[in-house]
């Protein structure tokens, strides 16, 4: 039996490291453009959806179990996407600038590409006032690495200091509510209870 994480994520498969779950990691195969057009649900369901893609994607063992995991950002009402390039990154960060930022994060167990469980939850993030100067200093220490995170920002790096507060779990901002999954994973016998 093994566990395998469906993600192209660094900092998801380093979040399942510091577990010391033994787990290899291939990338998903779902095109997650493809996935989303004419979706029209909230921003949970979507990123449910995505998640149980990914995690139903990858061809694998009956006995193995595949871990998929997505976030989507809101900002008043606006869903966006990872940036296509640079300058498309400056022009969200200057929308995120000075609002709620709404990250949901989901993530889902699969088994013989049926999904077996599945969690979402939502986190809150207060976007502090960004001026032309910062945005551009940002993305000359922060760019490309932003560019594969919906949101351009990694907490991991230099994130943090794109706000005045957040609400939620630190794992959702990360991209995989950690705590559930670890939960869902001992329900099941896959790690020590």
């Amino acid at each position: 039996m093994s566990l395998i994480l469906a993600s192209n994520s660094q900092i998801r498969r380093l979040m399942l490291e510091q577990t010391r779950l033994a787990f290899e990691v291939r990338g998903p195969q779902l095109d997650e453009n493809e996935a989303k057009q004419g979706f029209t649900g909230g921003s949970g369901e979507l990123a449910r959806m995505l998640a149980e893609g990914k995690a139903t994607s990858i061809p694998a063992l009956p006995e193995d179990w595949v871990i998929g995991s997505d976030s989507v950002v809101t900002v008043e009402g606006r869903r966006y996407s990872k940036p296509r390039d640079r300058e498309e990154a400056a022009e969200h960060l200057r929308a995120f600038s000075g609002r709620r930022m709404e990250l949901t994060s989901a993530v889902a167990l699969a088994k013989e590409r049926q999904v077996n469980w599945s969690h979402c939850e939502t986190a809150s993030l207060f976007v502090r006032p960004l001026t032309d100067a910062f945005i551009q200093s940002y993305l000359d220490r922060e760019w490309p690495e932003v560019g594969y995170c919906v949101g351009v920002f990694r907490m991991e790096g230099l994130g943090v200091t794109l706000f005045d507060n957040i609400e939620g779990s630190h794992f959702t901002i990360l991209g995989m509510p950690l705590l559930p999954l670890l939960g869902a994973l001992r329900t099941r016998g896959l790690m020590p209870s």
